[in-house]
């Protein structure tokens, strides 16, 4: 095979493998609109009641489901929607009279602040924990290990989030309560990015900064903790199968260090798989971080689509619903990016 006939087939493989990437990312799209279409059409909440009322008069009610699209047939609705979706378009919320989309900028900077903290303590803390189990199995840590992951699991965040409220900010007073920031630092500073550790750094409010911060860890080291128990069990599994391989048996007997074996051999290959764990995590406590946000009542997106869920304002929930979905597929497909990056051998799938 000659130089040039190789190098079609590269190409010829490489626009194979991007085409049937973007139809992944098509296809997973399409059926998260598709799915919150349809919730929102099976919920038993009418949209027009929702705005115009329980006692509207009927013609009233009429000319909105006209206005709305929601007299066309089922097929036209969820044309018309894939159309506004695409462009950004979910409606206004029934609650604040915003734009959705206005709504969501707002406070999803908030959901994105405690969650990046959550998984930095959790990955930070969860890696290095998960393989000093491995390496010594069956020792304190390891058990230590078990036992955290095993609370993570079955102890619910609700209510470890009242403990921590009730010991560490109403006994103790270590940390500050609920809400993003005191009511005395609201005015001290302005919002240009959302985030208010951002924000607060770059105009010198430093006193804003730590009222902040000390609002923030609270909640960021609940999600962090659950988010740690999973990561740390997850990075035990992955390095007791490293260590258990030839080449980490070759490395002890040409005479290679411990240290240099686990960390930067076993390490290594662990993780590959192990990034996408931590991007799944991270998309997670970005999705998943209603229950926190509610009990320290944290102005992001959670809070934001559990109230507009309480008052029926099916716009926001969906809209928010869709955002949400949209950050985890793309944080499924940057893990399987990664994936692919680190180990040499799927590039030749």
């Amino acid at each position: 095979m000659t130089g040039g006939s190789r190098g079609g087939v590269r190409i010829r493989r490489a626009l194979l493998s991007t085409g049937s990437f973007l139809m992944v990312i098509l296809l997973t799209y399409l059926g998260l609109l598709a799915v919150t279409f349809f919730i929102g059409r099976v919920m038993p909440i009418d949209p027009v009641l929702a705005i115009v009322g329980d006692r509207a008069p009927e013609h009233v009610v009429q000319r909105v489901r006209e206005e709305l699209g929601l007299n066309k047939p089922l097929y036209e609705q969820f044309y018309i929607y894939l159309q506004k979706a695409v462009q950004g378009e979910f409606g206004n919320s029934v609650l604040t009279s915003n734009p959705v989309l206005q709504d969501i900028r707002k406070t999803f900077p908030a959901t994105i602040e405690l969650a990046t903290l959550g998984i930095l303590i959790g990955a930070g803390f969860g890696v290095p924990l998960g393989v000093w189990a491995a390496v010594r199995r069956g020792g304190l840590v390891d058990q230590l290990v078990r036992v955290m992951g095993l609370i993570g699991y079955s102890v619910p965040i609700f209510w470890l989030g009242l403990m921590g409220l009730l010991l560490f900010y109403a006994k103790l007073d270590w940390v500050a309560g609920p809400g993003r920031v005191d009511v005395s630092f609201e005015y001290s500073f302005t919002l240009d990015t959302g985030f208010l550790l951002l924000d607060t750094a770059r105009q010198g409010q430093w006193d804003a900064f730590w009222n902040v911060l000390s609002h923030l860890i609270l909640p960021a080291s609940l999600l962090g903790y659950f988010s740690l128990a999973y990561i740390s069990r997850m990075t035990r599994s992955f390095m007791l199968n490293e260590l258990a391989q030839e080449y980490v048996i070759a490395a002890r007997a040409k005479g290679l260090s411990e240290s240099r074996i686990i960390w930067r051999h076993a390490l290594r290959n662990a993780m590959v798989p192990l990034v996408t764990v931590i991007a799944l995590s991270y998309a997670g406590l970005l999705e998943g971080s209603v229950l926190t946000e509610t009990v320290f009542a944290w102005p992001g997106l959670g809070l934001y689509i559990t109230n507009s869920l309480q008052n029926a304002d099916m716009n926001a929930v969906l809209g928010g619903t869709i955002v949400v979905g949209s950050i985890f597929i793309g944080l499924n497909l940057l893990s399987d990016l990664l994936y692919r990056m680190l180990d040499p051998r799927t590039k030749a799938r």
